[in-house]
């Protein structure tokens, strides 16, 4: 089956995602100072986490992994029960929809370390545009089409 150029670019902006947090968040596991990446420990002075293992950990499995998860199902299309039981919009590929929640969650992290008072800077910015535009290109037409699960069954 042939792809759209919105879902070349969804796959591409879904690995660079994984690329980018899977070393970050495993170096925040090994080394939960946060020293290993760069990060002083008063970063997380008005959050809630004494050092950097929970968020590394949700950096490496959630924006990590799970982008990983979602590239093989854009790229494959095969079924996973477990992913099409989260799958709020099952017209589509649990892949196509997992990529809109690896969008909203993306922001979500950036917006939170905002929140807690990490200051801003261009990665801030530059993720969260990844993160809109992983979600546009998610629920493009073209992308839609391509992973509508009629056709994706019919190819079966």
């Amino acid at each position: 089956m042939k792809r759209s150029i919105p879902g070349y670019l969804l796959i591409l902006l879904l690995f660079l995602q994984a690329i980018s947090a899977i070393p970050s968040g495993l170096s925040l596991i090994i080394d939960s100072s946060g020293m290993g990446i760069g990060l002083p420990p008063d970063v997380l002075e008005n959050t809630p986490f004494n050092n950097f293992l929970i968020p590394g950990l949700f950096l490496f499995v959630v924006l990590g992994l799970l982008p990983l998860i979602t590239l093989y199902g854009l790229l494959s299309r095969k079924k996973f029960n477990w992913a099409q039981k989260i799958n709020w919009d099952r017209q589509f590929h649990w892949s196509c929809t997992f990529a809109f929640y690896i969008g909203l969650l993306l922001i979500l992290w950036i917006n939170m370390q905002l929140y807690f008072g990490i200051i801003f800077n261009k990665l801030h910015f530059s993720y969260t545009i990844l993160g809109v535009l992983i979600i546009i290109l998610s629920q493009f037409p073209a992308t839609k089409r391509e992973y509508t699960q009629e056709i994706i069954d019919s190819h079966s």
